[in-house]
């Protein structure tokens, strides 16, 4: 098991990690010091504890990854959270994105589709203090009971937007991030809902995810 210790010396390499942030263009100051209070160092494996603040992405098992700090930052600045927004995450992965909107004052409802991943993150986030509605499941369905949804975040590469998920966003502002295509790269999708079946859609950018996997579960 992990160290659960969050020490004077990580907490000032995520300051430098902050720090780096900002020279990056990252301006949102919520999003920033959320992140900073958020131990990154306990959500990966204590092979790369030593980098844990570096703006890169590791693997976490399962054939998945934590993302790169900047596209966790990139991606929660895109979703406009305000305190007690309900946010459905696709792609609970390492929990470290869930941590994140946590700080930020979301009620975070997080589906994973690997079980092992499932099931260990869902003990790590607890240990560590966060709570979360977890489940594991099909990310392409979504969570349609708990539906609708101020907010929508997809933390790996689809090959299409789903259906299911758009309509589990909250009319008239529902917003969802997801990153689209099925190549190396993918586009990082902005998409608001209006009145019914009224989506809107913005193009931001090229990132690189997993793949986000379906069915079998």
């Amino acid at each position: 098991m992990l160290s659960r210790e969050d020490t004077y010396l990580h907490k000032g390499k995520r300051k430098q990690l902050i720090d780096l942030l900002r020279k990056k263009g990252f301006t949102n100051e919520k999003v920033l010091s959320a992140m900073e209070r958020v131990p990154r160092h306990l959500f990966l494996d204590s092979a790369f504890i030593n980098q844990a603040y570096d703006d890169v992405a590791f693997p976490i098992g399962q054939g998945q990854t934590i993302s790169h700090p900047a596209t966790v930052a990139c991606q929660t600045d895109l979703l406009q959270i305000n305190k007690g927004d309900k946010i459905l995450e696709i792609g609970t992965g390492s929990g470290y994105q869930t941590a994140v909107l946590i700080e930020m004052g979301a009620k975070v409802f997080s589906i994973e589709r690997q079980l092992k991943l499932y099931e260990k993150t869902k003990v790590t986030l607890r240990e560590i203090g966060y709570s979360a509605k977890l489940y594991y499941g099909d990310g392409y369905k979504g969570l349609p009971l708990f539906s609708p949804f101020d907010k929508i975040i997809v933390t790996a590469g689809a090959p299409y937007v789903p259906k299911d998920l758009m309509l589990q966003l909250k009319e008239n502002g529902g917003i969802m991030v997801i990153p689209v295509g099925e190549g190396s790269e993918q586009t990082m999708k902005f998409i608001t809902r209006g009145l019914g079946n009224d989506f809107e859609s913005k193009d931001l950018g090229k990132f690189k995810f997993v793949p986000l996997l379906q069915n079998k579960v």
